[in-house]
């Protein structure tokens, strides 16, 4: 199997994100989701977070991840921490597998691309599109980056290739917009950012010195170089957020 930045940095990480086991662990806490409950995460990386919420806290997973390599990684973890019982892994787009869900008690998007569906970037419509697949009182773990200061305008332009992000307020706004309670917000504290930068970059680089004539060598150091350069230049502007939402009233229609 071809080897890309991703899949070697989300190796060597523990969550895939900016973001700590234990923050993500107090979220789900947070929830009082009882074991047996149903959960969906989207976009399950290395199955840290499917792995916490079968094992950790008994809810039964449905997890999605659409790249092959990552699906392969996730789903080994899942098998080596004994909750294949609990986790059901799909390779497919999460709004391929949302239609088919309802009465979720939990859904977990951490920095996921278009949770709904194609094109759909904008906070308040992906946290929408979420919603209906909730029981009432059901919740979402919601993480992603916000802009801590206005960023300058080739950055901005550069992160909204793929995203669309708010500021760390602007992500509770649009949760209350969608419907929801917001009912913790936590931003991720300068150490953890440095250790998941860290962590990624230093996998990368380990690999490509052990890999020097592997046909992925370029495209993994271009990878490695884009992102360490990005985020050195990005990062005054840059926080990351877990936030937790409970569904409630129905949104406005303004």
């Amino acid at each position: 199997m071809r080897r890309s930045f991703h899949l070697i940095a989300y190796e060597a990480l523990d969550v895939c994100n900016a973001l700590e086991r234990e923050t993500l662990a107090a979220a789900v806490a947070r929830t009082g989701v009882p074991a047996g409950g149903r959960a969906l995460e989207i976009g399950s990386g290395n199955a840290t977070v499917a792995v916490l919420l079968a094992r950790d806290f008994g809810l039964d997973v449905e997890a999605v991840e659409l790249d092959e390599g990552m699906a392969a990684l996730a789903q080994d973890r899942v098998t080596a921490a004994g909750v294949a019982d609990r986790v059901r892994l799909q390779r497919l787009r999460s709004d391929a597998v949302l239609a088919d869900l309802s009465d979720l008690d939990l859904i977990c998007a951490i920095g996921t691309t278009e949770p709904v569906g194609e094109g759909v970037r904008e906070p308040r419509a992906m946290l929408e599109g979420l919603r209906p697949h909730l029981k009432p009182g059901g919740h979402v773990i919601w993480g992603d980056l916000f802009w801590a200061a206005e960023p300058p305008g080739p950055l901005r332009q550069l992160i909204e290739l793929t995203n669309l992000y708010e500021t760390h307020e602007g992500w509770q706004a649009a949760g209350r917009a969608a419907g929801y309670e917001v009912v913790s917000a936590e931003v991720s504290p300068p150490e953890t950012w440095d250790r998941y930068l860290a962590t990624m970059d230093a996998a990368a680089r380990g690999w490509l010195d052990a890999h020097p004539e592997a046909p992925e060598h370029p495209a993994v150091r271009q990878s490695a170089d884009r992102v360490k350069a990005m985020f050195g230049f990005g990062r005054p502007f840059l926080g990351f957020g877990l936030y937790l939402f409970r569904k409630g009233f129905s949104p406005s229609l303004t």
